[in-house]
């Protein structure tokens, strides 16, 4: 088998760790900046030019989370993963298997142009989705939609009163409704979704496929003082019960929070810094 000229070589390295870098969210800025190399290295590198050094390539597979390996020979490693992929489908039930192939489809089947312009925000209240949606909004000149705010625009009931006379499952409902709506009237947005959207899988699965998502995440005692700050005194009323509860909320929905496109921390942050930190994960 003949080897690849060195061009070509360099071509298909700088897009494999491009793929990498979008895979994860990241900027050629902050990937840099992890990697501990230039910007330019890094643009050149993704493009083909130049020759990549063996140290400054080993930093990106490191701040990429990859192995060098599956960087420099991307053969073995996609036939593995294609390998894997296919022993996945092998097990899966036949009459679940539409199911399956369904999801996939409406995962890496999606217009990802459009999707990348719409960003949602998730995440506890008191994470900053309000605060920090309004201004990103403003930065790109799009509409800054709160599902919240559109449920009760839809029922024309406050969303506590919602809660009260349809339950959950019905705030829910409408919830969905709600996001189908904005996805089809937005082709660009930012969304502040509920915190507890995660939990209606097939409502969280539209967010996540139609938009680019961010976790906005903070500790349990500034997600408490946030809502304090807002004039919300329920929690002092027993607040030592109130903070247990709140660890325990955030320790379970961790794992349906990470399945966001980024994460931003803006744990002891002030809007202007969580909001640099928040485009600098946000796709070009």
């Amino acid at each position: 088998m003949q080897a690849a000229s060195d061009p070509e070589f360099l071509a298909s390295l700088g897009k494999r760790v491009r793929d990498a870098r979008e895979r994860r969210g990241l900027t050629r800025k902050v990937l840099a900046d992890q990697a501990d190399v230039s910007e330019r290295y890094l643009g050149q590198l993704e493009v083909g030019e130049g020759n990549a050094s063996i140290v400054l390539l080993r930093r990106v597979a490191a701040a990429l989370e990859v192995p060098l390996v599956d960087l420099l020979d991307g053969n073995s490693h996609d036939a593995g993963d294609q390998r894997l992929v296919r022993r996945l489908l092998d097990r899966v039930p036949a009459n679940q298997l539409e199911h399956v192939v369904a999801r996939l489809a409406r995962e890496f089947g999606r217009d990802e142009a459009v999707r990348n312009r719409r960003i949602a925000l998730v995440g506890l209240r008191g994470a900053g989705k309000s605060t920090l949606g309004a201004l990103l909004a403003r930065q790109r000149e799009v509409h800054f939609v709160e599902l919240n705010r559109e449920i009760e625009r839809e029922t024309r009931l406050p969303a506590g009163e919602v809660f009260s006379l349809y339950g959950q499952a019905g705030y829910r409902r409408f919830e969905r409704r709600a996001l189908e709506r904005v996805l089809a009237d937005r082709d660009a947005a930012v969304i502040s979704a509920g915190g507890g959207i995660v939990f209606e899988e097939e409502t969280y699965d539209l967010l996540l496929n139609g938009c680019f998502t961010v976790w906005l995440r903070s500790t349990p005692e500034e997600h408490m003082s946030r809502v304090l700050a807002q004039g919300d005194l329920r929690p002092m009323a027993g607040k030592e019960e109130a903070m247990e509860d709140l660890r325990r909320i955030l320790a379970t929905r961790e794992s349906l929070y990470g399945k966001a496109d980024a994460i931003v921390d803006t744990s002891g942050q002030t809007p202007r810094q969580s909001l640099a930190k928040l485009r600098a994960v946000l796709p070009n």
